[in-house]
């Protein structure tokens, strides 16, 4: 992974492909897939389940390697998964300290730092909880507070509110647009809900089914603050919804 500082974009994935298992009966995750991101865009991806949605951000977090292409990122990535995946015997405060250590900010400016990032994601009074002590949606915002504190300038998120119900998806959905907002951050977020990424995303794009490329992206136009009620944001949910049906149809012909 190459790390590049020029202009305004802050993601380039060209021309990637990402084989899984041995020669002769190997299964192609992504097929010579590009996509390109600005700084503060805000970029939704959506395709059928397995379709290599999960590879392509772990690819872009450097988890992983591609057999072909180049991956080009500006600023560190941070990657959030439906699991907030935070270490059960800390504390959310030390939690977010723990990333602060690794990152490199001296001992003494750390317990004021994890103090803001808790203020950033509204949690100031939770700090001494440990995760089991903390509902869902508290658990992911902890999870955000900690990549903010890796200094992340690109924010992989793979479907972190699927596990979430309704209300506190909804919440979560002006949190994090409030956050990113105030953050500027580059975020990549994978979704199965589309009117999900309507909601949240500067651009949807769709995805293929395995091996993925992106086979169509949709523009969102619409103002902001958005509602998943909304019969705008519905009506361009559906197209998308179509799209991808057709997608999935013509995999099932083939």
């Amino acid at each position: 992974m190459t790390v590049v500082t020029e202009t305004r974009l802050a993601l380039s994935v060209k021309e990637v492909s990402k084989v899984y298992g041995p020669a002769g009966s190997h299964t192609f995750a992504l097929d010579r897939l590009s996509l390109e991101a600005k700084e503060g865009e805000f970029v939704c991806l959506v395709g059928a389940s397995g379709c290599g949605k999960t590879t392509l951000l772990n690819l872009i977090a450097g988890l992983d390697q591609p057999q072909n292409g180049s991956i080009e990122i500006s600023g560190r990535p941070a990657l959030l998964f439906q699991d907030a995946a935070l270490f059960p015997w800390l504390t959310a405060r030390q939690n977010i300290e723990l990333a602060l250590r690794l990152r490199g900010v001296a001992k003494s400016d750390r317990a004021s730092e994890a103090a803001r990032l808790l203020g950033v994601v509204h949690l100031e009074d939770f700090g001494d909880r440990r995760p089991h002590e903390l509902s869902g949606g508290m658990r992911q915002r902890v999870a955000l507070a900690r990549a903010l504190a890796q200094d992340a300038r690109v924010l992989l998120m793979d479907e972190p509110f699927g596990a979430l119900d309704a209300i506190t998806r909804d919440l979560l959905h002006d949190e994090l647009e409030r956050i990113w907002q105030e953050t500027n951050l580059t975020t990549i977020f994978v979704t199965h809900n589309v009117r999900e990424a309507v909601r949240l995303g500067d651009r949807v794009l769709v995805l293929s089914s395995r091996p993925a490329h992106i086979v169509e992206t949709f523009d969102v136009t619409m103002p902001r603050p958005r509602h998943l009620d909304q019969p705008d944001v519905a009506a361009l949910a559906g197209h998308i919804v179509d799209r991808l049906r057709r997608e999935v149809r013509s995999h099932a012909a083939d």
